[in-house]
């Protein structure tokens, strides 16, 4: 049975429409954004095992956006294999952490895992500078239009 689940549609929108405008690639960024966008592997990887939990191990809703993610950021096979690391880090944690399966605590967990994954997004969404806007990629919200 799917549930209503406010905050994660405006993550996933986030996740989707803020990377995709950015061609800043992760060796490209500063430290600090590198390490959000390391927190925020580890949250997808969290985010990924909860939405399992209650909707099934098919459910590769989660998984389908860090791979994204790993995509638009280009980085080099250390960093991506460092954010490929710290998902399944993620993954890992939360499965121990609620090994009940679908539940109130787990739900909750979820919530909380799509706020701080939304305010990592939108602080690195918020870091870069596109010097070129034609790069953008056509489902990008950089130009003003909303994602198609």
């Amino acid at each position: 049975m799917l549930r209503a689940r406010p905050l994660v549609p405006a993550l996933a929108t986030l996740l989707l429409t803020a990377p995709a405008a950015l061609p800043a690639h992760a060796q490209e960024r500063e430290p600090a954004d590198r390490q959000r966008l390391l927190d925020l592997a580890y949250v997808l990887g969290q985010s990924h095992a909860l939405r399992q939990a209650c909707e099934g191990a098919g459910d590769q809703f989660w998984r389908a956006r860090m791979m994204r993610l790993i995509d638009v950021e280009a980085s080099d096979s250390g960093f991506t294999a460092q954010m490929r690391d710290r998902f399944n880090g993620g993954f890992a944690a939360s499965q121990a952490g609620h090994p009940e399966g679908c539940s109130p605590e787990s739900r909750r967990a979820e919530r909380q895992a799509a706020v701080r994954g939304r305010a990592l997004a939108s602080k690195l969404s918020q870091t870069v500078v596109i010097n070129d806007p034609a790069q953008a990629s056509p489902d990008s919200v950089a130009d003003g239009r909303g994602a198609r």
